[in-house]
């Protein structure tokens, strides 16, 4: 069953396009992959679908319903560089923000979300920094605490926009532990990605993209080198291999 569909999804920036008429249904149990150049239209697509710049055209649609009326099933998690990181805040505040939109006008936070969201820390490695400011966190950290967020404030959509890049292994392993959770639990995930060497062992369907969709379907189906050199230009062949190359070298020295 698909749980969501665009249609004919067109985004303009300054009256020049940023994606344009993008077609493609997501089957349910998905774990996304969104990849292409820079420039190509990944984050474009991801703030679009969720809402958080507009459409110019086009249809989106979760399990039939409007964006409005799944808005609160939605967790995002950002590019860490847009993120003021001087902002006076700490990670549990942070990580609580999680709730907000499950809470009624006037009401606060409570004893069972606090410790929901101790709980959820813990899970992560983060609990001893709970009352740090976010802006005295490593890299790896960071990207912790706005996963810890998202998983706080649940959902059935989750949207990550480059959750690797700029971590370390361990931080790595986590996310993608939290990841196959999700999948489990009957979640759907759409990941904005950049290591061509680990798409097979992260994802189960691929989005394509560059401005226009090149193609879309399942990992098995699509990734391979004519869609990489469509999407990537004439360096796609060569980020084939390499990341064949990679996957080999990875997979020897595990075994």
């Amino acid at each position: 069953m698909n749980i969501i569909k665009v249609k004919n999804l067109t985004v303009n920036y300054d009256k020049s396009p940023a994606i344009w008429d993008l077609n493609f249904s997501i089957p349910s149990g998905s774990s996304v992959g969104i990849i292409g150049p820079n420039g190509g239209g990944k984050t474009t697509l991801v703030k679009s679908m969720i809402g958080l710049i507009p459409i110019t055209s086009g249809e989106i649609s979760f399990c039939g319903k409007t964006l409005k009326e799944v808005r609160g099933k939605i967790a995002y998690v950002p590019q860490k560089k847009n993120i003021d990181w001087d902002f006076p805040i700490t990670v549990l505040e942070v990580v609580l923000m999680g709730v907000y939109g499950k809470l009624g006008l006037f009401k606060r936070v409570g004893k069972k979300d606090k410790d929901m969201a101790f709980s959820i820390l813990e899970r992560l490695g983060m609990d001893k920094f709970a009352n740090r400011h976010i802006g005295a966190l490593s890299g790896g950290q960071q990207q912790r605490l706005f996963v810890a967020r998202a998983l706080l404030q649940g959902g059935d959509f989750y949207f990550f926009d480059e959750p690797f890049t700029c971590i370390d292994k361990t931080t790595e392993k986590l996310i993608v532990d939290i990841f196959l959770q999700l999948i489990n639990d009957g979640k759907s995930i759409f990941v904005v990605h950049h290591d061509l060497s680990t798409v097979k062992n992260y994802f189960n369907h691929l989005i394509m993209l560059n401005k226009r969709l090149i193609t879309h379907g399942s990992v098995e189906n699509v990734y391979n080198m004519d869609n990489l050199s469509k999407t990537f230009g004439q360096s796609g062949s060569s980020l084939f291999e390499e990341a064949l190359n990679l996957n080999a070298r990875s997979c020897k020295g595990t075994r």
